[in-house]
């Protein structure tokens, strides 16, 4: 699977320094023209993406007899199924739309009605015109409409992106959060503020005891915190408080990207989240600059268990120095 961070790591813009963390976000789809990009290596991730999730397989997960999870490549996809319709919880990538709709098809005959962004990040949404063009419709929180609706800049990058085409934006938004009712289950859509971005959503399916944590959870790896777009250390560990508080010994929490897991794992990702904030806030305090607190390798202890993801310890230590 190609990530972010494999593209990432083969660049010299990854290379640790004292700017701030930037991550490439994008939203086009394939059902809209093609839109000219300033070239950098943000476009070449994106297409890298788009050709491996053309290419990929889904793998399904069964959490009920109506919720499933998909993967491939992009975020986590979630699927509730019933005789109200299909719903599903982000988007992927757009080339990987296909075979999205091939798996939903052979999980029951009911038609696709409605699509729940968790992030504005490329690969929670760029399939989304495409789910559009399908028949969801799509809601969202309303920094994820404005984001994708207007063009953005990612400095580390060096690479200006056009707005998205108005079939992939979300059609009804919300700012703290939205109760859905259907196929016999509530949803709760949650904001919160400032975590991976300005614009995070977890889902609660409070009948099957199931929650979405979106971009608030890298199972076994470090998250994504997105300065550029308001993403904070403070906000992802409060983030992450309220699914737990939310939280029993029974639920099934799915994160945006790895396995599902439970309460224990993410408690236990909590943990990692605040002994590394605590650590980098020490030595912000005590003086130290972002190129010496890089230089003290303060996750090398955690590194074996974390550094698996998008995210490298200095990317991620450069994101929470930059938002302390």
């Amino acid at each position: 699977m190609i990530t972010r961070r494999k593209f990432l790591e083969n660049s010299a813009v990854a290379a640790a320094s004292a700017m701030a963390l930037r991550q490439p976000l994008f939203a086009a789809s394939q059902n809209a023209p093609q839109q000219e990009i300033q070239q950098g290596p943000g476009q070449g991730l994106l297409q890298s993406m788009r050709n491996a999730a053309a290419a990929a397989q889904i793998q399904k997960t069964k959490l009920t007899d109506t919720v499933f999870m998909f993967q491939s490549v992009g975020a986590n996809i979630v699927v509730l199924v019933g005789p109200d319709g299909k719903v599903l919880i982000d988007s992927g990538m757009a080339t990987g739309v296909p075979h999205l709709l091939d798996a939903l098809t052979k999980l029951t005959p009911h038609p696709l009605k409605l699509l729940m962004n968790t992030s504005w990040l490329f690969d929670h949404t760029d399939g989304n015109a495409a789910l559009d063009l399908a028949g969801a419709f799509i809601i969202g929180q309303e920094n994820i409409r404005l984001r994708l609706a207007t063009p953005q800049k990612i400095p580390m990058l060096n690479l200006s992106l056009p707005s998205a085409p108005a079939s992939a934006l979300p059609e009804t938004t919300f700012v703290d959060g939205q109760k859905i009712y259907l196929n016999n289950e509530e949803l709760d859509l949650v904001h919160a503020p400032n975590a991976s971005t300005d614009s995070d959503v977890y889902i609660h399916f409070v009948n099957a005891n199931i929650i979405h944590a979106g971009e608030l959870w890298f199972n076994n790896a470090y998250p994504i915190i997105d300065t550029n777009s308001g993403g904070t250390i403070n906000g992802m560990i409060q983030g992450v408080d309220q699914v737990l508080e939310l939280a029993d010994d029974r639920t099934k929490i799915v994160p945006s990207h790895g396995a599902p897991g439970n309460k224990t794992n993410l408690s236990a990702y909590r943990q990692m989240l605040t002994t590394v904030a605590n650590r980098v806030e020490r030595a912000k305090i005590g003086g130290q600059s972002l190129i010496q607190t890089l230089a003290l390798r303060l996750t090398a202890d955690l590194d074996p268990q974390w550094s698996h993801g998008e995210m490298t310890p200095d990317m991620f230590v450069t994101a929470i120095y930059n938002t302390l």
